[in-house]
């Protein structure tokens, strides 16, 4: 696996490069579909690579509760049992600790937590997570840290922060497969001193790749871009910057623009059997009144399989009646939205032009 920056923009800073892995080449800037369970939620595989993507990000706490990471692994891994021919990254479990669980005890030693499925006890070191993660057989798999909530003690924040280290230290020990590369994560909550700290300690153990954590918890955006002010300076410049959890296409263009290269989230998809599309304009909320009769497409000028063929107020009609055909239709959508949102972010850093490009981007979008 290697990185190779191949434009940074004169007028941002923002950078356009290839990420190399043994399932294809990433082009970068990038937004990952989510795959939680092996599956992006009602859509196949081919459904996905037709939105665009080359990169999906599937969960480590959920394979290991079910199906478990030894039947993935006598299965061929994760590209063989899903049957997806491009990159995975699978991630830690730590955030699904965190936020699934509310009956965990963290330690020096790792996580213990009831499965949100049966109440079971388990266990996670960072050992046991990163054997996991070997199982799966994932390109990128992430280190092990521990996410906090936006609003603790800046002395807890350290606590974590350090153990998060502790843990990195532990998991780097740990061997992968020759085609596997492990991302760091930075931590540190919403402490400028803290993220500085992390990020000079998690350096050494990037070897093609180094991740954010932490951050698009429940903080307003204003203190997420303060995060990555601080951290951009001192990110090493020649591997991806990866931005866990980001999934909003203001998010995202303010994010790229503070040198992130990498995002996902489970955003576009939910949302979709919600009944609600992306646009370049923001929001729209198909299920509304409004579309009823409404027969134009999702967004203007969009090429993707549901704008081709399909009106607003027929895909309202199956969101309404429940059918599973609408989900499906606006998850296309939401995919197809993003990785051509990331291909004019491309191109604007190619032009030197991508602060142009976020001004009258913003301008036009509403998150509302």
């Amino acid at each position: 696996m290697r990185f190779e920056v191949l434009h940074t923009c004169k007028q941002s800073g923002a950078r356009v490069g290839k990420l190399y892995t043994d399932h294809g080449v990433i082009d970068t800037p990038v937004f990952m579909p989510v795959g939680t369970l092996a599956s992006v939620k009602a859509l196949s595989p081919e459904e996905v690579r037709e939105t665009g993507a080359k990169l999906i990000l599937s969960n480590t706490y959920h394979l290991y509760l079910r199906p478990g990471h030894e039947l993935i692994e006598r299965a061929g891994g994760l590209h063989k049992f899903m049957n997806w021919d491009g990159a995975v990254l699978t991630d830690s479990g730590g955030f699904q600790v965190f936020s699934l669980s509310s009956l965990r005890k963290i330690t020096d030693e790792g996580m213990q937590f009831n499965s949100f499925l049966d109440g079971s006890k388990h266990f996670f070191s960072p050992e046991k997570v990163m054997e996991i993660q070997r199982a799966l057989g994932a390109d990128i798999v992430m280190a092990f840290d521990e996410c906090t909530a936006p609003d603790i003690s800046h002395d807890k924040a350290r606590d974590a922060m350090e153990r998060t280290i502790k843990w990195l230290d532990r998991c780097s020990k740990v061997e992968l497969k020759p085609h596997q590369m492990m991302f760091p994560i930075i931590q540190g909550n919403m402490y400028a001193d803290l993220r500085r700290e992390s990020l000079a300690r998690t350096v050494p153990y990037a070897k093609c790749g180094i991740a954010i954590g932490g951050l698009s918890v429940g903080e307003e955006p204003s203190v997420m871009y303060d995060m990555l002010d601080v951290l951009q300076p001192d990110l090493p410049k020649d591997m991806p910057h990866y931005l866990m959890g980001v999934g909003t296409a203001d998010y995202i263009v303010e994010s790229v623009a503070r040198g992130i290269d990498m995002c996902d989230c489970v955003l576009p998809t939910r949302i979709a059997r919600n009944g609600s599309a992306m646009t370049m304009n923001g929001f729209l909320t198909i299920r509304n009144a409004p579309f009823k009769e409404d027969f134009r497409p999702v967004e203007e000028g969009c090429d993707c399989y549901c704008c081709k063929n399909y009106s607003r107020a027929y895909i309202r009609h199956l969101i309404k009646t429940d059918e599973i055909f609408g989900g499906r239709l606006l998850s296309i959508h939401n995919l197809h939205f993003l990785a051509r949102l990331t291909e004019k972010i491309r191109e604007a850093i190619w032009q030197d032009r991508f602060l142009d490009f976020k001004k009258e981007f913003l301008e036009n979008y509403s998150a509302k």
